[in-house]
């Protein structure tokens, strides 16, 4: 441990002497945990503590962007603009599988670590944990769906980039009161009643309130997994599931979308008894999911259209179109766009 934190110490103190002067100047922002960070007057090199801070820093400044905490796939590759495809892999700090150590950290010589998600105690506790260890400025940005427009205008202050920030928390307001205008009229009883299956067997879900199935419950669908007391990812048994009896069920696993269909446990299901088991595109990132970060705002526009067809007055099509190019960076070819929508319908790659 005393070699581990001496071989620390000389790599900060190496990272302080290497930094360009132009540094010294610096700037306070309130980050969303309330806590008080000092940054330098220009940021440009973003270490993403995980997957969902990751798509938060490519959508707002992807030149900043060190890397992706896991590599990109082949067939996510096309998906995101040709400069950033080969970023990479980092490694992540946060959530399940954190295996970034803090010297792989340091010798990437960020000027600030951005991390997207649950702002608990426990992420302050690490993030000033890493900031006092290494001297590099680490905020906390609520990923909770209410707050993308907020967390947009926090993080493109952050970055220096205000004015994409302000643009692309609009496009989120814009979405959400679009949604509001809908379902305004729309009672409790007459909204679809909803499943998330993850998982090749479909049994892990995550309960109302979730972060894993928010966007579902503001896309205006009523999330069938439900329990006073319980939160956040949890297994199902298929008892439970048949008891709730779905309408509508949403999954990005393909192997359960594939199987559902002739799995005796599912036939009596009211949505496989009526093809309403859809598939969600994962490509560059999950539309609903996987991870939740703003990657669902693609999502909730395919949800809108799913659970109110008569509704929702976006075409599926041109939707994708812009919203890759707008959060992406990338104008998708036709034959691209033909790839997702059929992703959408169950044809996966």
């Amino acid at each position: 441990m005393q070699r581990l934190l001496h071989a620390i110490a000389v790599l900060v103190a190496i990272a302080y002497l290497t930094l360009d002067a132009t540094t010294s100047d610096a700037r306070t922002i309130v980050d969303s945990a309330g806590r008080s960070v000092e940054l330098p007057d220009t940021v440009t090199r973003v270490f993403a503590a995980g997957p969902p801070a990751s798509i938060l820093v490519y959508a707002l400044k992807p030149d900043a962007l060190l890397g992706w905490p896991r590599a990109l796939r082949d067939e996510e590759r096309p998906y995101i603009a040709a400069a950033y495809r080969d970023l990479p892999e980092t490694g992540r700090l946060t959530g399940r599988g954190g295996e970034a150590n803090l010297e792989r950290v340091l010798a990437l010589k960020p000027d600030l670590i951005i991390d997207f998600g649950s702002v608990r105690d426990t992420y302050v506790d690490l993030a000033n944990r890493v900031q006092e260890q290494t001297g590099i400025p680490y905020i906390l940005v609520n990923g909770r769906f209410g707050e993308t427009a907020n967390s947009l205008r926090l993080v493109g202050e952050a970055l220096g980039v205000a004015e994409r920030g302000e643009m692309l928390a609009r496009d989120v307001e814009a979405t959400f009161a679009e949604l509001d205008a809908i379902l305004a009229d729309m009672p409790q009883e007459s909204r679809p009643r909803v499943y998330l299956a993850r998982g090749p067997d479909g049994l892990e879900t995550g309960m109302k309130g979730s972060i894993n199935t928010e966007i579902i419950e503001r896309a205006g669908g009523r999330n069938v997994a439900e329990a006073a007391g319980q939160y956040g990812l949890v297994r199902a048994s298929p008892e439970q599931v048949i008891l709730a009896n779905p309408d509508t069920i949403i999954t990005w696993d393909r192997n359960f979308h594939r199987a559902v269909w002739s799995d005796p446990l599912w036939a009596g299901i009211e949505a496989v008894r009526r093809k309403r088991v859809y598939l969600s595109p994962t490509a560059p990132f999950g539309w609903i999911d996987r991870p939740p970060s703003l990657n669902r705002m693609m999502g909730l526009k395919w949800l809108a259209g799913l659970f109110y067809p008569e509704r929702w007055q976006g075409k599926l099509r041109e939707e994708a179109r812009a919203f890759y190019r707008l959060w992406y960076h990338v104008d998708l070819s036709e034959g691209e766009l033909d790839g997702l929508l059929e992703w959408a319908s169950g044809r996966a790659p």
